[in-house]
């Protein structure tokens, strides 16, 4: 191996690797973006895990293979996942396409950076920090607080957990589990399941998640919470509330539990991932009424808000950097202190991670784009359509909504014909319960489009469609309905 001369499979000059990047953004944008986003085209080309191995050519070998063959593997990519851009796909708490943000992740993906230091990533370090500073305003905390970007919402309820232990026990960074008594968590029972991931992956178990009853809507009971807070033997330091639960999109009442934490000197951590889109909005910001009291949040840019996957954030109104404090570890390779520029611009010792993507750029580059009231005009938007699904659900027919939506959580069943004269009773609801899962595989072979089932406590399986995208017009929402008889009259 001579050293002077470069990788035998290297693009001899650069026009060669440009040339492939033309042909593959090419592909992006006709089949990614153009097609994928087309109403008139499917939401997925459905395929068993045995059917797409035999489509797709996925060994590794030893030497390459031809960029004819390369550039089919993207199309191929493309053409056998999920268009979540789709106007019909209504699966997730994220959808649409943003097409500033999908730029900025391009960007990123160019740069090929990290963020933990200045250095590296300066006009990303800067746009964080005004993100975060924009976000804490929309929250109420007019004097600031800290923060970042993580990868993902349940590592921003993680950072929480370990943020407030930390407070509760400093030494419990250095000398573990033995420096605290018994310490428990307090969610509701509609939390997210990343609490309970955050309780086992910090080493508190599970069994020392406290569930919180939660009401006929989904919503914490605070008299409820009153109860937990005295406990023999055990001592509670962490309130998790959700504004926008998973399945019901319901708001857990804050300003009544900050009171609560703020007599017994608890922290108060409010997943917002899916609500928090609602601050931008002078319509609906009351959902989260009292949120400025909390001590940190986590807010998911990427779902009501459009953001490419993922940009999270999580927020916390301590000033004192307790967020460096919990998390710093000095590496003296890439913190030196005696560096030629103002340190405190390296946040990375902030974070759990070393790597870190620029995430935030993902969210600046939409909001310099369209601007706060475009983001407001969206989110006003995406709620009166879930209005409107569910005055249609009303209206029909064999449909029957389960709750009424809060959010843009449309909850509903779908009950056929054969079963419409039976009575209320268990043997009902046994038969219902079977209705959804079939009615799903049918839309997904059939590729005319995506939405969510489950069953929820002692309710059989609903459907759960969430309107998030600008895309998504009232004849989609229509269509959705009428598809859903269309494929499921016969059961």
């Amino acid at each position: 191996i001579n050293p002077e001369k470069g990788s035998p499979g290297a693009a001899e000059d650069m026009e060669a690797a440009e040339s492939f990047i033309q042909q593959a953004m090419e592909i992006i944008l006709q089949e990614a973006v153009k097609k994928a986003t087309n109403v008139k085209e499917k939401v997925c080309e459905w395929r068993s895990p045995e059917q797409l191995k035999e489509l797709l050519d996925l060994e590794l070998k030893d030497t390459g293979e031809s960029e004819s063959k390369i550039l089919q593997c993207c199309r191929d990519a493309i053409r056998y996942s999920v268009k979540t851009g789709h106007p019909r796909f209504f699966n997730q708490l994220f959808a649409g396409m943003e097409p500033h943000s999908m730029v900025a992740s391009f960007i990123i993906e160019a740069i090929k950076t990290s963020q933990y230091t200045y250095e590296m990533a300066p006009v990303f370090t800067l746009i964080e920090d005004v993100l975060l500073k924009t976000m804490m305003k929309l929250i109420g905390w007019e004097e600031g607080g800290d923060g970042l970007f993580n990868p993902g919402g349940s590592m921003s309820n993680m950072y929480a957990v370990n943020l407030a232990r930390y407070r509760y026990c400093p030494d419990f960074k250095e000398i573990g589990i033995y420096a605290s008594p018994r310490l428990v968590m307090l969610t509701s029972q509609e939390c997210h399941y990343s609490i309970a991931k955050a309780a086992a992956l910090l080493g508190f178990g599970t069994k020392n998640v406290y569930v919180v009853p939660s009401d006929n809507r989904g919503k914490m009971i605070p008299s409820a919470l009153c109860t937990h807070v005295s406990l023999q033997g055990a001592v509670p330091f962490f309130v998790n509330a959700t504004a926008g639960t998973t399945v019901l999109g319901a708001f857990d009442p804050i300003d009544e539990i900050a009171n609560i934490c703020e007599k017994h000197n608890l922290w108060l951590h409010v997943d917002a991932c899916w609500g928090g889109g609602a601050l931008v909005s002078k319509k609906h910001k009351h959902l989260l009424k009292g949120i400025q009291r909390v001590n940190s949040v986590a807010w998911n840019l990427h779902k009501m808000l459009m953001a490419t996957l993922q940009c999270s954030a999580f927020l916390v109104r301590d000033k004192s950097c307790l967020l460096q404090r919990c998390h710093c570890a000095g590496a003296s390779y890439l913190f030196q202190q005696d560096k030629f520029y103002d340190v405190s611009y390296d946040t990375g010792d902030k974070s759990v991670q070393c790597s870190r993507k620029p995430d935030a750029f993902k969210f600046w580059l939409v909001w310099k784009a369209v601007g706060t009231r475009e983001l407001e005009y969206r989110v006003d938007r995406a709620l009166a359509l879930a209005r409107y699904l569910a005055q249609e659900i009303k209206k029909r027919e064999g449909f029957r909504l389960v709750i009424e939506p809060e959010f843009a959580n449309v909850c509903f069943w779908y009950i056929p014909p054969s079963l419409r004269n039976l009575p209320e009773s268990p043997e009902l609801w046994k038969k219902l319960h079977t209705v959804a899962p079939v009615v799903k595989e049918r839309m997904m072979k059939k590729g005319s489009m995506m939405i969510g089932y489950q069953k929820h406590g002692d309710k059989p399986n609903f459907f759960r469609m969430v309107v998030i995208s600008p895309q998504v017009s009232k004849q989609d929402l229509d269509f959705v309905l009428d598809e859903i008889h269309r494929l499921g009259k016969d059961l």
